[in-house]
């Protein structure tokens, strides 16, 4: 759906997951597929926990965006607070991170990627579609950072349309 460049660092492992839902009314996904686990490490009994992670983090992305979420989900703190994580500090330089204290994990690698992101202040740009249709995840590289569509062609121009036949 987004002609836009994948979001950096962490925060693309959470796009692309967010980003495995192809229909928003039907729910169909790819999650069910061999080769789509094995790039998120994740087992066929793991797929209903990463829908549960994928919608909770749809729903910070819309929050990103300004809007409420499309579903009732499990809130992102709940299901984050189960990661394992640890503290690493670099003796060059003192600097810190929390990493997966089990890389395997994926909640565990998402929670990574969250703190930091939270860190250099780019957390708050992973957004979600502001078109109820579509919620497709984006990273918001506007200026400003009011980012509303994942494409201005598609959802925007739709959006658009609809505002001006409604006048």
């Amino acid at each position: 759906m987004s002609e836009r460049a994948s979001a950096p660092g962490g925060l693309a492992l959470i796009e692309a997951l967010v980003n495995t839902v192809r229909d928003i009314a039907t729910g169909a996904d790819t999650l069910g597929s061999a080769e789509v686990r094995e790039h998120f490490g994740i087992t066929a009994a793991e797929v209903d926990e990463a829908r549960a992670l994928r919608e909770s983090l749809r729903a910070a992305c819309l929050a990103h965006a300004g809007h409420p979420p499309h579903r009732t989900v499990t809130p992102l703190g709940e299901l984050l607070a189960k990661a394992p994580l640890r503290v690493v500090v670099d003796d060059r330089d003192g600097s810190a991170a929390l990493v997966p204290v089990d890389a395997a994990l994926l909640l565990s690698r998402v929670a990574a990627a969250i703190a930091e992101a939270v860190g250099d202040g780019t957390w708050s740009r992973l957004k979600a579609c502001e078109a109820a249709d579509c919620g497709w995840a984006f990273y918001d590289r506007s200026p400003a950072g009011r980012g509303r569509w994942c494409s201005m062609a598609v959802c925007g121009a739709r959006a658009k349309m609809r505002r001006y036949r409604a006048k």
